[in-house]
């Protein structure tokens, strides 16, 4: 099967399946009569992988390091547990630094509303972000 028809079966692009065969994760065999790549059953099985775990937020490298694990004969579910837990703390790090500056972005607005549009002096470019000018 030829990159392009693999890449539609997957429901993926074609250079989807390049990238991730010129990084290792997917390694199709090459046809001895015409040169083609040759994606089979263990193909589709790591690029489904490949693509649920790129949706569930693994990086290129969390999906490299569980596929190593699976090649070993080893369960890459602790390892998939313990990269979701981390993915999960900082998920929620950001969200929560996301709500702070919503706040700030929420009170600026509020507290703008009726201020001037003053022009630019040479001490202040805009009085709404530096605060109110000395003059």
């Amino acid at each position: 099967m030829k990159v392009t028809e693999f890449a539609n079966t997957m429901n993926t692009t074609p250079d989807t399946v390049r990238y991730y065969t010129r990084i290792g994760l997917l390694t199709p065999t090459k046809s001895i009569e015409n040169g083609y790549k040759v994606f089979g059953k263990l193909e589709r099985t790591r690029l489904k992988f490949i693509l649920s775990a790129r949706q569930l937020g693994f990086s290129v490298e969390d999906i490299t390091d569980i596929l190593t694990q699976a090649d070993k004969g080893h369960s890459a579910c602790p390892l998939v547990r313990d990269i979701i837990e981390q993915r999960l703390v900082a998920t929620e790090k950001q969200f929560q630094e996301a709500m702070l500056l919503r706040e700030r972005l929420t009170k600026a607005i509020n507290n703008w509303q009726d201020k001037p549009d003053n022009a630019p002096t040479s001490n202040m470019i805009c009085h709404l972000i530096e605060g109110e000018d000395d003059e």
